[in-house]
């Protein structure tokens, strides 16, 4: 026993799927249920003479399988494929989510009459401060147990405690991401933490979202972690909660988000 802690300890091994540090044991990607599998896991052999270099300004990325992007149909290393991580110049600029917020309007105005909307918006805004007062509180207990890229530098590192899909054997586990990311590339990177299958690169009828606890609101891949940080309507906090769940390609949200959390 003391031989494998030993080895362990001193020869790392990286996965060239996700990037993730694995023992002896781990370091197959089976072992570990690499996120990234079914990326380079198609029926395309890879060409030991031909590599396909990223597309992106400045990036020396190469893969051996193609990683194309479906919009701008250019090939991408794994972290530049998502369309707002290579500046995608198929990229749409992001709409006013007017359609989604009305929806949610609608959903929440539904379950009060008119004699009780003025005391709603009280409660919503008395439920905001309370939230970003609590995310103050739970940042410094989620900073000494959360896991994510140690790499990351402290001024770009953003806690949550993430609650895992219904069904899954732990409730809940701290992470923490860099604000500059993608929606996509949180969703993929907390999979891989906490070992949840991750099928959003496939032509699937569900797809794994993060949703917001306040709202429900599964957040749009495309947008980045800092855009939500700094919404008006329903902002996240630094030390707050987040919700992954696997939905239909038509549902816009969760109903029940206090199931997860209490």
């Amino acid at each position: 026993m003391r031989t494998n802690l030993f080895v362990s300890d001193f020869l790392p091994f990286v996965c060239d799927g996700c990037s993730g540090v694995f023992c002896l044991q781990h370091r197959s990607r089976d072992a570990h249920g690499c996120s990234e599998v079914n990326v380079r896991s198609n029926s395309v052999k890879p060409d030991q003479h031909r590599s396909y270099p990223c597309s992106y300004k400045d990036c020396n990325g190469k893969e051996l399988l193609p990683v194309l992007c479906p919009y701008c149909e250019k090939h991408f290393c794994l972290r530049h494929r998502h369309q707002s991580d290579h500046e995608c110049e198929k990229l749409d600029t992001p709409k006013p989510r007017m359609a989604a917020t009305q929806q949610l309007v609608k959903h929440i105005i539904g379950k009060y009459n008119s004699k009780k909307s003025e005391e709603a918006k009280s409660k919503k805004c008395k439920g905001a401060k309370n939230s970003e007062t609590a995310a103050k509180v739970a940042l410094m207990k989620l900073k000494m147990h959360a896991c994510g890229d140690k790499s990351l530098p402290q001024t770009e590192r953003i806690y949550f405690q993430v609650f895992l899909p219904k069904g899954n054997k732990e409730k809940s586990k701290p992470m923490f991401f860099c604000s500059k990311w993608s929606i996509g590339r949180v969703v993929d990177f907390a999979a891989s933490l906490a070992s949840l299958k991750n099928d959003n690169n496939r032509s699937t009828s569900q797809k794994l979202r993060l949703c917001h606890t306040a709202s429900g609101e599964a957040l749009p891949f495309e947008h980045t972690l800092e855009t939500w940080l700094s919404d008006k309507d329903y902002p996240l906090y630094n030390g707050g909660n987040i919700i992954l769940e696997y939905l239909d390609n038509n549902v816009l949200f969760i109903e029940d988000t206090e199931s997860y959390i209490s």
